[in-house]
């Protein structure tokens, strides 16, 4: 692995001069301070600002086609977290967008794509059901095509649908052959969420964050919106899983995210940063907590701890980053003491609540797009070799 500094061309480095005034402009406190009330993960005026400026759509094309070369696509990435832009949303629109260009119609490709880069145009998922967990496949949502054959109905429901609210468009996995083998019975869509039978209605997750279940009651849907081909959507949606995990095939420049997960980690290592900062100031005894060594050990093994993390690639780092979350931050807050358990802008929060938030937020993340037993067993199955997970009862031993 190559940790290298890129040097910046001069052109590069006004690139990231100018897109870091402009989120400086836009992403305002005003706009993180909502964010963080309201846990969306979103705002439609950054977001249809940078749309404006052609961001969006440089960020979704290769640069064969006009969009950001891969340094520059690197600045985007970073910039876009150090303002603490609310974001995470454009990753699943971007994805699904492509998913639609590869699979869809060419004229539902002309419906959907010009929005998408623009910002006026959203998309979600809808894979995950109320009582079938991170295995998609074992999908209950009926869709059934009507006689004449130009269109369908699709009945059922879908859980964790984040960002339904501000989304016109759910790339949803169907079952079409109940009768048929599992994996073998699926069809994608890109349903409008404005059509009559949808019923969206939020869920709060520990961190803040909204996220929804999603109801369909005989929802008519144009054959022009299914994706790719009648119970192929399992091929469609493989792509899509691969890009969601962060199991896809890395570019040749390695300047890639090196793992899915790096950005909540990102805001891991801005805490532990404030906390040993604090922890370097002197109280009102003249004493400093990093005077205790076992204060100095356990903040300088959460750093390790992070730095590791941050550093691994692929699936492996996908786990690490969520288990360092996890396993750090309870440590952080036990150094501050009860004023660490204060949200952001409570007064007397010991760190203007970094820890508190990053505390809740580790939950979650290692269970965005499969819990970290699912990628446990991935890295077992396919990166070590050790075959399926037996989950059957140990056998009672005989006594003789």
């Amino acid at each position: 692995m190559d940790f290298s500094v890129v040097e910046l061309s001069a052109e590069d480095a006004e690139f990231r001069d100018r897109l870091r005034a402009f989120l400086a402009d836009v992403v305002t406190d005003e706009v993180r301070r909502r964010d963080r009330e309201t846990g969306e993960n979103f705002d439609e005026g950054v977001h249809l600002a940078l749309g404006a400026e052609g961001y969006l759509a440089s960020d979704w094309k290769e640069e064969s086609d006009g969009g950001f070369s891969a340094v520059r696509r690197r600045i985007f990435d970073l910039e876009i977290g150090r303002a603490h832009t609310p974001w995470f949303h454009w990753g699943t629109t971007a994805m699904v967008a492509h998913k639609v260009e590869q699979f869809g119609s060419p004229e539902l490709a002309r419906e959907v794509i010009p929005g998408v880069l623009s910002g006026h145009i959203r998309l979600c998922l809808g894979y995950t059901e109320p009582e079938g967990g991170s295995d998609v496949a074992t999908c209950k949502t009926r869709a059934v095509r009507e006689a004449d054959g130009s269109s369908w109905v699709i009945n059922g429901s879908k859980m964790f649908t984040s960002n339904a609210q501000n989304a016109k468009y759910v790339f949803l996995l169907t079952n079409t052959d109940p009768d048929a083998p599992k994996h073998k019975n699926l069809t994608m869509f890109l349903v409008p969420l404005d059509s009559p039978g949808i019923e969206i209605q939020p869920i709060r997750t520990i961190d803040g964050d909204r996220t929804n279940i999603v109801y369909y009651s005989d929802v008519r849907v144009d054959d022009k919106y299914r994706i790719g081909e009648v119970n192929g959507g399992w091929s469609v949606l493989r792509e899509a899983l691969d890009v969601e995990h962060g199991t896809f095939e890395r570019d040749l420049e390695g300047l890639q995210r090196i793992a899915v997960m790096s950005e909540q980690a990102t805001l891991m290592a801005e805490a532990i940063d404030r906390i040993a900062a604090l922890a370097a100031e002197a109280g009102p005894d003249g004493r400093r907590l990093l005077d205790d060594t076992s204060v100095a050990y356990r903040l300088g093994r959460g750093v390790a701890r992070l730095e590791a993390a941050l550093s691994t690639p692929g699936m492996f780092g996908r786990v690490a980053n969520a288990q360092a979350m996890r396993d750090v931050s309870p440590d952080l807050m036990d150094l501050l003491g009860a004023a660490s358990a204060l949200p952001v802008g409570t007064s007397r929060a010991a760190d203007d609540g970094a820890a508190e938030y990053v505390f809740r937020l580790a939950l979650p993340t290692g269970i965005y797009g499969g819990t970290l037993e699912v990628f446990r067993n991935m890295i077992a199955q396919h990166a070590l070799g050790l075959g399926r997970p037996n989950y059957s009862p140990p056998a009672s031993s005989r006594r003789g």
